[in-house]
């Protein structure tokens, strides 16, 4: 599951961490990219010494056995932390799907956890680049928060899995995949136990915030157009 930052992401993997055949994993490439960028993310030197930074030795993680002998493993990546140099090979023998949002939400709920926001933070030009690249299916955050049940029983029937009930809730309080990261962005998260109702009116932005916004905008546009939709 390919997304930027604030899409619903790590709701999306505790959606299928509920399910009792599935493993997850939570931005295996993270601390790596900050490792290799130097980029000043909160909890930046807490998220390199606890997690894997051999970006090599995470992909060979990412295309090998599965943990805890589950028969499939859900994997929550965010496409602009594949750098150049970084391995994608082993993504070619996955099933990708593409999560996305609105850069309006997006900029507006990223700026209230960082002072500054860059078109590279939220990744939206690195995912319409990944999907050229490796191609899968894309969902709309929007949509699964109008319809869980039947956007993610639409998304299993596409991937092959079977839907299963369980995916529709989790344990408050997290999970234990979480990254080192999560006491810092996850706070909305770890307070529910399901998918939040459907969101209100696109919040209104200015000055950098609504430029942000334009430059991410084609790059949504484009990628919606590829969105499952219940008909």
């Amino acid at each position: 599951m390919w997304s930027g930052p604030r899409n619903l992401s790590t709701a999306m993997m505790y959606s299928f961490g509920a399910r009792g055949d599935c493993a997850v994993w939570d931005e295996p490439f993270y601390a790596a990219y900050l490792a290799a960028t130097g980029i000043d993310h909160p909890m930046h030197e807490a998220i390199i010494a606890a997690h894997e930074v051999d970006a090599s030795k995470i992909a060979a993680r990412c295309a090998g056995p599965i943990p805890d002998a589950k028969p499939h493993f859900y994997m929550k990546h965010m496409p602009h932390h594949m750098i150049d140099g970084f391995p994608l090979d082993w993504a070619q023998d996955c099933v990708n799907v593409h999560l996305i949002r609105h850069p309006a939400r997006v900029v507006a709920s990223y700026g209230a956890k960082r002072d500054t926001v860059t078109d590279a933070d939220i990744g939206f030009a690195a995912q319409a680049a990944l999907f050229d690249n490796i191609g899968g299916f894309v969902i709309d955050s929007a949509d699964i928060r109008a319809n869980p049940a039947g956007l993610l029983a639409m998304l299993c029937d596409v991937i092959g899995l079977p839907f299963d009930p369980a995916m529709l809730s989790w344990p408050v309080g997290g999970h234990p995949a979480d990254g080192v990261w999560a006491a810092h962005w996850y706070g909305a998260v770890h307070a529910s136990n399901g998918f939040a109702h459907s969101e209100g009116p696109l919040p209104v932005l200015s000055g950098s915030a609504a430029a942000l916004v334009d430059r991410a905008l084609p790059h949504y546009e484009r990628l919606s157009k590829h969105a499952l939709k219940i008909i």
